[in-house]
Formats: structure tokens, sequence, C-alpha cells
């Protein structure tokens, strides 16, 4: 389970990062404006916003994959930590998109299931 568990996580981060990849340097491009369901003088109004908040996706995988590797290099429970933080951030981001915005629930499903999933994986791992 453990190794389940940090597959879904490492999945979650490589989901974040190519949040980051839209929001922080192709906010503005006609194909992430089409996936955002913003107009071009929306997406230039919100670049700023965007910029950073692709960044706090970023942050979230990148906290995930040292976790993985700190696991991966027996370092587990420093290792732990860092996903259930990451991939725990990231649920809890999920769960405010599809609170705040459930025209957006498939997005948050996108975005928490994966690291939902990888979480409860490694938790059943690490209790075994």
């Amino acid at each position: 389970m453990t190794v389940l568990g940090l597959i879904f996580a490492g999945l979650a981060a490589l989901i974040h990062v190519y949040i980051f990849v839209l929001e922080s340097v192709q906010w503005t491009a006609p194909a992430t404006r089409k996936t955002f369901g913003t107009s071009a003088e929306q997406a230039e109004a919100t670049k700023e916003m965007a910029y950073n908040q692709g960044f706090y996706n970023l942050f979230l995988a990148i906290v995930t994959v040292t976790g993985i590797v700190l696991i991966a290099g027996d370092q587990t429970a420093a290792g732990s930590a860092l996903v259930f933080a990451g991939a725990g951030s990231m649920v809890a981001a999920g769960l405010v998109l599809i609170t705040s915005s459930p025209s957006k629930s498939r997005s948050a499903l996108i975005q928490l299931v994966p690291p939902a999933i990888g979480g409860v994986a490694l938790a059943i791992g690490l209790t075994l």
C-alpha cells in the first residue's frame, strides 16, 4: 500500500506541476484561456493572480516529491510528514474550490482525488 500511496502522491504532484505551467507560464495563451473559460481580457486582468496561484501549486508538488524521495531513501518519518502535508494541502485546496465554485467540481476532483487516494494508501501502508 505504501508504494500505491506514493504513486498516487506522485501523480498528484505531476498534476500540480501541470497546473503551475498553465497558471504561471501559459495563462494568457488561447488554449489555457479555453481550459479555464476566460476571455483574453479576463486573462490579462488576472495574470498576476494566476502567476502567484501557479507557484502555490508548484510548491505543493515540490513538498510532495521531496517526501517521496525521502521515503525512498529510508527516511520514512520526515518523508511521510512531507507527503501528508503536500497531499493534504492539495485535497484541502480542492475542497475549497468545490465548495466555493460548484461549477468547477470536475477540476476540483482532478485536483483532490489523486492526493486523497495517495494519502489514505500511504497511511494504511505505514500502519501495516
